[in-house]
């Protein structure tokens, strides 16, 4: 039987692990442009939850494409989501880098006329 100590331990060291890529993950792409960066409780394709990183730009989905490149996560994996009470849209990918889930999320207002990335 777990503890509720060692429950503790457990997801500290996932959030660490975590916190550790997402420094990688920016000190490897300065260059690109500034994402809004969190830590974020993953629910993995098996049902257990991983402490992940999310990735969030807000200025344009070129922004959107150059991390998802820079990241290696497939272009064919892109999913695509509305808001339905709002005009909010946004591209979504989620894949592994440096051994934790990571999450990029690019958002947009398609009434701008900004194109959808295919």
């Amino acid at each position: 039987m777990t503890t509720t100590a060692e429950i503790h331990v457990a997801t500290a060291t996932g959030q660490v692990s975590a916190a550790g890529a997402l420094l990688a993950i920016l000190s490897a792409h300065r260059t690109l442009p500034t994402p809004a960066a969190e830590l974020v409780e993953t629910r993995l394709s098996g049902g257990d939850l991983a402490w992940g990183v999310r990735l969030s730009l807000h200025n344009g989905l070129d922004h959107f494409e150059q991390w998802r490149a820079a990241l290696c996560l497939p272009a064919a994996d892109v999913d695509h989501r509305h808001s339905r009470s709002s005009t909010l849209a946004w591209l979504i990918v989620t894949g592994t880098v440096h051994a934790v889930p990571v999450e990029l999320v690019g958002y947009y207002d398609p009434a701008t006329g900004e194109e959808e990335l295919s």
